[in-house]
């Protein structure tokens, strides 16, 4: 049977932030291309942004009640238990009904219970860890699942060392292709083609401390003649959307068109969650990170530190951001040869054909 006709069936699973949920939509696109007949099921949380983002790409999704683990005593926490059980109950119904011949997990906690229902069926799965430091859902899974895809090294420090494949970290294939799209990305923002574009992303939620910073900024980026283009983030938008009035400051929600975003940035300040940092890598363009201190071990910083300990990027933690923030912009925003060098730097520490190697892992896996 060729690859046209083939017909499987595949669950992708995780969610919860853009940064487990695009890759997953990305490997599902890719295995898509290759398997045109195969039925796609995807399965989150039900009150979290997957159950938008992904029927937006055009796959169905189901939800699971579930959420992870506060870090101090709430209701949520002693709800916890109730909501593994009815998840664990949920994926068994969805896997009995859908007949799935893989599972992906791509972290998250909607995808632990599925992926362990899953596994204990004899279905083979795989899981996609994005960051540096693993996800507690994919640590958890990772005896019962039979691949471990990775975007950085030393990950055996978490996984089974077999198990693990460094592919990378799947990135929207629109980003693949930013030049030549600069003229058309100044058009769409309305930008000055003789002003330089600095382009704030705080993921996929929006950043508290960025937005703050980047308020606080507002004079001092207009005496360094830059233009902004600010995704403050949907929670922070109708606090924020007033700067909007500012001859050289844009303020958005949520960008849909990244690839023009992208395209037309100088410069970018940005969080430092795994699928931004490989999607920024793929870019090429000078950036400044600014990680999350409020995530898990601080794999944000980790992330960052991967890219900025090869002279491709530059850090400033949150709690220097006051001290050192206007110096540091400063210096590169002035400095066409500092940009240069980020930027051909990062360049290099891209790995754009990963969403082609985890299918070929997952193909390997279909065809057992």
């Amino acid at each position: 049977m060729s690859k046209q006709t083939q017909s499987y069936k595949i669950i992708l699973s995780g969610g919860g932030t853009g940064g487990h949920i695009y890759p997953a939509i990305a490997i599902a696109n890719e295995l898509k291309k290759r398997y045109p007949t195969a039925e796609f099921l995807f399965v989150g949380a039900q009150d979290r942004m997957e159950m938008e983002k992904v029927p937006q790409a055009g796959y169905n999704i189901e939800g699971l009640w579930i959420s992870g683990l506060q870090r101090k005593l709430t209701l949520k926490n002693m709800m916890f238990p109730f909501k593994v059980l009815s998840s664990l109950l949920k994926s068994r119904k969805i896997i009995k009904k859908f007949k799935p011949d893989v599972v992906i997990g791509t972290g998250g906690f909607a995808s632990g219970p599925l992926l362990k229902v899953a596994s204990g069926q004899k279905i083979p799965a795989l899981i996609q860890e994005q960051n540096s430091y693993a996800g507690k859902t994919n640590k958890w899974l990772a005896k019962q699942v039979q691949k471990i895809c990775v975007a950085y090294d030393h990950m055996e420090r978490y996984f089974p060392k077999e198990k693990i494949i460094k592919t990378g970290n799947p990135v929207r294939q629109d980003l693949l292709e930013i030049d030549g799209k600069r003229v058309e990305a100044q058009a769409f923002f309305k930008l000055k083609s003789d002003v330089k574009t600095v382009l704030i992303i705080g993921g996929s939620l929006g950043a508290r401390r960025i937005n703050q910073l980047i308020e606080a900024e507002l004079d001092f980026f207009k005496k360094q003649n830059v233009q902004l283009i600010w995704q403050c983030g949907k929670f922070y938008y109708e606090q924020y959307k007033v700067h909007n009035e500012l001859p050289q400051v844009q303020v958005h929600k949520f960008i849909n068109k990244m690839d023009l975003a992208y395209a037309a940035a100088d410069v970018i300040i940005s969080r430092a969650g795994a699928s931004s940092v490989s999607e920024l890598c793929i870019v090429g363009k000078p950036v400044i990170f600014i990680p999350s201190p409020n995530v898990a071990e601080d794999h944000q910083t980790k992330n960052a530190l991967a890219i900025t300990e090869q002279k491709a990027g530059m850090l400033i933690r949150e709690k220097d951001l006051d001290a050192q923030f206007e110096i540091c912009f400063k210096e590169l925003i002035h400095s066409e040869k500092m940009q240069q060098d980020y930027g051909t730097a990062i360049k290099k520490l891209a790995l754009p054909d990963a969403t082609a190697r985890i299918v070929n892992e997952i193909e390997k896996l279909l065809n057992k």
